[in-house]
């Protein structure tokens, strides 16, 4: 059985827009995914790991614990043997609390890479390959999260083409969610249940030949 790994944030811990709740596992990305490769024969098992507010590597000055860089060693180290990990982040960069540049978020996920890669598995454990899925462009935020968001559509300008650039030099596997899907319809930040469904069923076909 191949063991993947969802890093992420809120866009795929599945927060329903505007809200305070959370889609199904069988209605978020990560659960679609998993279906999806379970129905093409693949044997596989999802592990969710998606903390609303994660960055990459930067500090939430009212949260503890959304820099995506503490422990990921060793979640790595907990969840091996691991055959994929998947990260999709970089939007909680580009909070009104944050002055970060799409080159700068992409940096972090670099950092992430290297991370993953040199975290303390056991002897004979492999060091999982890695995708790095770019959120979808950011639109002015709505809602309640409006003010967390001021001018992050802005600040966020370039950031699929800075993380494709990453994911070349670190030779990492690369999707652009905002090639299938825009963000959500009611805040302009998440992703609605019908983008959880078209954005699992789009990776499920980037995932199947990297799982055997």
């Amino acid at each position: 059985m191949h063991h993947i790994l969802v890093y992420a944030d809120s866009l795929s811990w599945g927060i329903i827009p505007d809200t305070r709740g959370r889609f199904r596992f069988d209605q978020r990305w990560p659960g679609v995914l998993e279906t999806a490769l379970l129905n093409s024969g693949k044997s596989v098992r999802i592990i969710e790991d998606c903390l609303n507010g994660r960055r990459t590597v930067w500090d939430d000055p009212f949260k503890p614990g959304r820099n995506g860089l503490e422990g990921l060693e060793q979640r790595v180290e907990i969840n091996s043997p691991l055959s994929l990990v998947i990260m999709l982040l970089g939007t909680n960069d580009f909070q009104s609390m944050h002055n970060l540049t799409a080159w700068q978020s992409a940096q972090g996920l670099k950092t992430l890479v290297g991370a993953i890669r040199r975290a303390p598995v056991e002897p004979g454990m492999p060091v999982p390959a890695i995708v790095l899925v770019a959120p979808p462009e950011l639109q002015k935020a709505k809602g309640t999260i409006a003010p967390k968001f001021e001018s992050a559509e802005d600040k966020a300008v370039g950031l699929a083409g800075a993380i494709q650039v990453v994911a070349e030099e670190c030779g990492c596997h690369y999707f652009d969610a905002g090639s299938v899907t825009p963000t959500s319809r009611v805040d302009g930040v998440h992703l609605d249940e019908d983008q959880h469904r078209t954005l699992g069923l789009a990776l499920a076909k980037i995932i199947q030949p990297l799982v055997p």
